[in-house]
């Protein structure tokens, strides 16, 4: 069989190690031709396309990026700009290239564009890829430890200044619509204030909470906002919420905005993992003929979903969350 590859959408730590876990698995163990398509679905309609031999893929483990380079392409999403019809260049080219299967790994637009690629009749097999953690129907999506290992280590470095100085320390994090890595690295990172779209918050209960820990002699305080909790006039989160606060409570406030630095560098160990199996697992969906389908992990287990289960859905964080729970249980606010 000849496959071709491709990433699209953000960076994430763990792209290359997916890429890795997908060929060496379909060259050694089943015998395929493995091509890489550059930029995404760019170079799908581009043909710009290059063979990939073991030797290719050396040294990606541990390498943040994607070799293959990315972009935000929607070849199904019409523009008036262009009279191209992207989706029978799409097939087009797949037909002329002889490909037999194309393994997308990207976030929730690209298992969309992956969906409407099966409907279309291309043999299609995904990878989710997110360091959000909101693709719908896997746990656990690659990057997304990383992710939170980062803005954790942040947490921990804020915490000795806000102490040193005796302020209330703003951190924002990425999630523009699911607070997941907000939740996780806040808890992990013992933030006070735990701040998340799903969930909405009153500024007056924020105050009120670090008034309380003054009080009982906590002269400190760090709040951990994602970037897409709702501010009035539009303001950034991290810039909003500190202005708040120190119009309320009078204590000074910082804020900082981690930003890109989430999404670079080298994968954690467990996102290594992950995506080598999840890698591994695509491999087996085309040698066995199981198309159109999303690796995900359920548990402990590598499995697979219909694409047309995942497209359009977002995994949000519930607000009966056990870490949101055990994390009142302990006077954190969230809102």
């Amino acid at each position: 069989m000849r496959i071709g590859i491709l990433t699209s959408g953000g960076d994430c730590p763990g792209i290359n190690a997916t890429i890795r876990g997908v060929c060496k698995t379909a060259i050694n163990h089943y015998g395929m031709e493995v091509f890489g398509i550059q930029s995404g679905f760019r170079g799908l309609l581009d043909n710009d396309i290059v063979p990939l031999n073991d030797k290719d893929l050396t040294g990606l483990l541990n390498l943040g990026g994607t070799i293959l380079g990315t972009s935000r392409e929607k070849p199904f999403k019409k523009r008036a700009s262009t009279s191209t019809n992207k989706p029978a260049l799409l097939l087009k080219n797949i037909k002329d290239l002889q490909l037999d299967c194309i393994v997308c790994i990207g976030g929730n637009g690209t298992q969309k564009t992956a969906c409407k690629l099966a409907e279309l009749g291309v043999n299609v097999v995904s990878v989710p890829k997110t360091i959000d953690n909101d693709v719908w129907g896997t746990d656990f999506s690659f990057g997304f430890d990383t992710a939170v290992a980062i803005a954790t280590d942040a947490i921990d470095r804020l915490h000795s200044t806000a102490s040193s100085h005796q302020r209330v320390m703003v951190i924002e994090v990425m999630g523009h619509k699911a607070g997941w890595i907000a939740l996780y690295s806040g808890m992990a990172g013992g933030g006070d204030v735990i701040l998340i779209p799903e969930i909405p918050y009153n500024i007056h209960n924020i105050g009120n909470t670090i008034i309380e820990r003054l009080k009982k002699g906590k002269n400190y305080s760090i709040v951990v906002v994602a970037e897409g909790i709702q501010t009035a006039d539009g303001k950034k989160a991290a810039e909003y919420i500190a202005q708040e606060i120190e119009y309320e409570t009078g204590i000074e406030t910082r804020e900082t905005v981690l930003g890109y630095i989430q999404r670079g560098g080298s994968p954690t160990a467990f996102d290594r993992n992950l995506a080598t199996r999840m890698g591994g697992h695509a491999a087996e969906l085309i040698a066995t003929g199981r198309f159109g389908r999303m690796v995900a992990l359920k548990g402990n287990e590598i499995t697979s979903i219909p694409l047309e289960e995942v497209a359009g859905k977002l995994k949000l964080v519930n607000a009966d969350h056990d870490l949101i729970l055990q994390g009142k249980r302990m006077g954190i606010c969230f809102g």
